[in-house]
């Protein structure tokens, strides 16, 4: 087990030092503005592949530096095709990569066999499929639920009929904040919870003495009380199952 925990993070290891440290700002842009024919976009594959080979240190096994190389060139050149370098891309990117570097990770570790008796005992297990529905409840149905619930107050805290808040920041507060109210009830971190809601009252509810301020505190107010309130029904109904 533990060596194969190790010849992940050195896969790991490879990726990271040749997609984050080893890819300089000048560099990425002349990849981006030239593509197939740039001569870093070669240079970056090799390396990915030449890290892995070096931190694998199993000089016989050559192909898997080889498919490396292979993928993480058709990868990034998939990417390179986009004009803008969206957190969607970079996101899909990511996943490639790290695909690749779990199936290169399984034949490693000869471990296809236990592949599918794992995901079907992950699938089977009712602790993990109630943990999966707390989250998905808590970010998606939640979010819905309190928009609906707020939204005869949104026209009241418009500022010459525009939002004075940055574009859909609200709903992307309310999302992380319930991802970790749900976390600190799943590990039973409950004063953690309290810890959050001071941090966002700091941030979001100053002082203010204009009627339109008070009205965008209390909006908040009422959409972060609501926020918290079914997320930790929700974290007391998953640890009820759970536990």
């Amino acid at each position: 087990m533990e060596n194969a925990i190790l010849i992940l993070f050195q896969l790991l290891l490879a990726h990271i030092l040749t997609d984050f440290v080893l890819q300089p700002t000048r560099l990425v842009k002349q990849k981006r503005s030239k593509k197939a024919g740039s001569w870093f976009l070669y240079v970056h594959s090799f390396l990915a592949g030449l890290l892995t080979y070096l931190f694998l240190q199993q000089w016989e096994l050559w192909y898997i530096p080889v498919i490396i190389t292979i993928t993480h060139f058709f990868i990034d050149l998939w990417k390179l095709q986009y004009k803008k370098d969206s957190l969607k891309l970079f996101l899909i990117d990511q996943l490639l990569h790290f695909l690749v570097i779990i199936a290169v990770w399984v034949y490693l570790i000869q471990g296809f066999s236990v592949v599918i008796p794992f995901i079907t005992t992950v699938f089977s297990s009712p602790n993990f499929l109630a943990v999966i529905i707390g989250y998905l409840l808590v970010i998606f149905p939640a979010g819905f639920i309190i928009g609906k619930a707020t939204q005869r107050w949104h026209s009241e805290i418009m500022v010459n009929g525009e939002s004075n808040s940055l574009e859909a920041a609200g709903r992307y507060i309310g999302i992380f904040e319930r991802i970790l109210v749900l976390t600190f009830i799943l590990t039973q971190n409950f004063s953690a919870i309290g810890f959050l809601i001071a941090a966002k009252s700091i941030l979001r509810f100053s002082d203010k003495t204009d009627a339109s301020a008070r009205k965008q505190t209390e909006y908040v107010l009422i959409g972060t009380l609501m926020s918290f309130a079914i997320t930790i029904f929700i974290g007391l109904l998953v640890r009820h199952f759970l536990f």
